[in-house]
């Protein structure tokens, strides 16, 4: 069913996403713009609402939406969390995930401690969907998935790459007890280039300015690092750059 009219407690609400206690409240979040909001449809996941421009409703086919209420720009601007709003934004289902160590234990999978940065988490998850990546581990502490920024900056990966969140200390213990080799990135590391590399493991990344914690390198059995050039002055990489130069290595050989 189509609806004029965008009530003042949907404006309430979808405002009230923008903070993680309500989005783990009401179990939605918010995702905006055509590409993001196309794939998340053609997903697993279930939306429950979509505002949108009529021409996007004439232009696409939604029949598993329980409710989609026609907006003018003036009433997307009001909901929007973009500086220029993108003619639609979706109320969607946080996915009930639960990890399970039996699902990584045949893949490539990357972890990461402390990450803060909704930009740097949402690029990983692009990324990781480049290189076919299927499943990311955060730490407890590390920022929330769906944080409208993290979800804008994935372009729409997250309707395919699954993002855990985890004691990682249990969680590499565990992959150790299941045979899972476990890269870090460390300054002091054997470079990547040089390094015997598998299809299989978890490389785990650190926080952007503390990297990789005491307590969580006792598990890393492969050290890494990425060799900067000799006259180089910067201390370290930006770790979403960082994990895709080391994500297309491992690529590159296991091809």
């Amino acid at each position: 069913m189509l609806y004029s009219m965008l009530s003042k407690n949907k404006i309430k609400l979808i405002n009230s996403l923008s903070l993680k206690k309500n989005r783990d409240e009401e179990k939605l979040f918010v995702a905006e713009g055509v590409k993001i909001v196309s794939e998340l449809i053609d997903s697993n996941f279930e939306l429950v609402s979509i505002f949108a421009h009529e021409d996007f409703f004439n232009a696409n086919n939604i029949d598993n939406v329980i409710e989609k209420i026609t907006v003018n720009e003036s009433e997307l601007k009001s909901i929007s969390n973009l500086k220029t709003p993108n003619q639609v934004l979706a109320i969607v289902k946080l996915p009930a995930q639960e990890l399970k160590m039996n699902d990584i234990t045949n893949q490539f999978s990357i972890a990461f401690e402390d990450i803060q940065d909704p930009g740097n988490l949402g690029t990983i998850i692009r990324t990781a969907d480049w290189f076919g990546i299927k499943n990311i581990i955060c730490s407890n502490n590390s920022v929330n998935v769906y944080n409208p920024k993290v979800v804008q900056a994935t372009m729409g990966a997250i309707s395919r790459v699954n993002v855990f969140y985890t004691e990682l200390d249990t969680f590499l213990k565990q992959s150790l007890e299941f045979g899972l080799k476990i890269y870090g990135t460390l300054l002091n590391g054997e470079s990547i280039y040089n390094h015997n590399l598998t299809d299989k493991g978890i490389v785990l990344f650190g926080n952007e300015s503390k990297g990789i914690s005491s307590e969580l390198q006792k598990y890393i059995s492969n050290k890494i690092s990425i060799p900067s050039a000799l006259f180089n002055k910067t201390e370290s990489l930006n770790v979403s750059m960082a994990m895709g130069i080391v994500c297309s290595e491992f690529f590159r050989k296991n091809l």
